[in-house]
């Protein structure tokens, strides 16, 4: 094992803003408390939450870290004394309560997992936190089951990616919207059924003649307000609108119950964040039973579009910024 230090580098937020507030500091290793394992980072994924925390959109719980980055992958240096059965020496990819963008990382045992067969660090460390989003909200609040059918939205975003691969291998039809007609190829090479340039047509029309007027049984949302009405009109008798983000908006300032309540939907969503760690170790847990063998397999892994080093993060939030990726951008920390 590798000496752990007592100084580690770090990306610190300067002040609230854009990109150019990213700069690298040091600071002291942290030590785990009971629960948590230490992790050597070999790579951290970059994630919306990131860009909205360095704006000041999104401040962290009060017992979090401060240190952006959400999802590391590494090695374990050390563990607190309740840990089991991790161990000194294993590679773990873990959602963080924050941290990811340093050389060491604090994160509860309960919310590792190990790497999939043939995963590197990078590859490893862009699963967490579109993982447990998707598992929790599409499977656990949506109840997506075989046979059904999903609209993502943003199907070339990281959640998106997860979404459409995951929806399909559990035997969903899905249908995606994306900004162009690249993006909605890479839908369909992901395993959309159909996929809809929102800059085109309008999805709502688009989707009920792709459905033949039925629509989908769930909507996976990361819009927001703009999008709630149309989201609504797409969905069957018994829909389900599932709202993982807000990226355009959060207040809807009016609209028909009636209609809810016609058709018998549901609107429903969550945060991952703010969930307490047995709630999140109860997602680790499903996904170590229910995906994990999928990833083992060579199956619906993560898409890495770009790569930066640590201190190229601001870089990496200009990329994410630009909504030009497919898939996932990540931080390689260490070799």
């Amino acid at each position: 094992m590798p000496t752990v230090p007592s100084q580690m580098t770090l990306i610190r937020v300067r002040q609230p803003g854009g990109p150019e507030m990213l700069e690298p500091a040091t600071a002291p290793v942290p030590e785990p408390r009971p629960n948590e394992v230490l992790i050597r980072v070999l790579a951290a994924g970059v994630n919306r939450p990131d860009i909205q925390q360095r704006a000041g959109a999104y401040p962290p719980p009060p017992d979090a870290s401060p240190i952006l980055g959400l999802e590391v992958a590494g090695e374990v240096v050390a563990v607190g004394a309740e840990v089991t059965p991790l161990r000194t020496g294993d590679k773990v990819t873990a959602l963080t309560n924050g941290g990811g963008y340093a050389e060491y990382c604090l994160a509860p045992a309960t919310q590792c997992l190990p790497w999939p067969t043939g995963y590197d660090a990078i590859r490893a460390a862009c699963l967490p936190e579109t993982y447990f989003t998707v598992w929790a909200n599409l499977f656990q609040h949506g109840r997506l089951a075989r046979g059904e059918s999903v609209l993502v939205h943003g199907g070339t975003s990281g959640i998106g990616v997860t979404a459409i691969q995951l929806a399909r291998e559990f035997g969903a039809r899905v249908y995606a919207t994306a900004g162009s007609d690249e993006k909605c190829a890479a839908c369909l090479a992901l395993g959309a059924d159909g996929a809809i340039n929102y800059r085109a047509t309008d999805f709502a029309d688009r989707l009920m003649d792709l459905t033949g007027g039925a629509g989908v049984n769930i909507v996976l949302d990361i819009v927001g307000a703009p999008y709630f009405e149309r989201n609504l009109r797409c969905l069957a008798i018994d829909g389900r609108l599932v709202q993982v983000s807000t990226m355009e908006g959060a207040k809807v300032e009016r609209f028909d119950l009636s209609q809810v309540m016609r058709r018998r939907l549901v609107i429903t969503g969550s945060t991952m964040r703010p969930r307490t760690t047995a709630e999140k170790g109860a997602i680790a847990q499903a996904l170590r039973e229910r995906v994990w063998p999928v990833l083992n397999g060579g199956r619906c892994g993560p898409q890495v579009y770009a790569t930066f080093g640590l201190k190229d993060a601001a870089a990496a939030h200009r990329l994410l910024e630009s909504s030009a990726h497919i898939g996932k951008i990540a931080l390689k920390v260490a070799d």
